[in-house]
């Protein structure tokens, strides 16, 4: 089996029940092999959010943690400052190619995304806007092949074992 996944959506409006973008992670991550440990749903409040990843992110059995929503630009928009303090390591690159793969279909839109990724206590963590466009193009495009362990010339798979080093 493959790596243990947290989904959590951050949203005031949706529910576990009409959370397509959830939906659809849970289903790519399933069909890529992975283990869906744990989906929750969370307020757009900073500090229930922080409270929610670093629940997994001090959990050793959790590999990965992907957040869909709240990175947009309104008041209520926090996800990005919520989860950057609890970040050992950014990956830069993830939120630059994002946008670069998110302008092929919603063009200057795109620089209204906040999406980030990086590593905290041994756990990769994305923070993905909440659209159905925005988490596929993501886990399609980047998470997916990242987290397969046959990517080549390399992927974040083999590096989990070595990120407490």
């Amino acid at each position: 089996m493959g790596l243990a996944i947290a989904l959590l959506t951050i949203s005031d409006t949706r529910t576990l029940a009409d959370d397509a973008s959830g939906d659809q992670l849970r289903r790519n991550l399933e069909a890529a092999d992975h283990q869906l440990y744990e989906r929750k749903l969370c307020p757009d409040d900073r500090y229930q959010i922080r409270a929610e990843l670093s629940r997994w992110i001090a959990d050793p059995m959790v590999d990965v943690v992907i957040t869909s929503g709240g990175t947009g630009l309104t008041g209520r928009d926090g996800t990005p400052e919520a989860v950057a303090p609890l970040l050992d390591k950014t990956i830069e690159g993830f939120g630059e190619l994002f946008r670069v793969l998110s302008f092929e279909s919603i063009g200057t839109s795109t620089l209204q995304s906040r999406c980030l990724a990086g590593v905290a206590n041994g756990t990769f963590v994305f923070v993905l806007p909440g659209s159905l466009d925005a988490v596929t193009t993501a886990w399609n495009r980047l998470i997916h092949p990242q987290l397969n362990p046959d990517t080549r010339p390399c992927n974040l798979a083999q590096l989990k074992d070595r990120l407490k080093e």
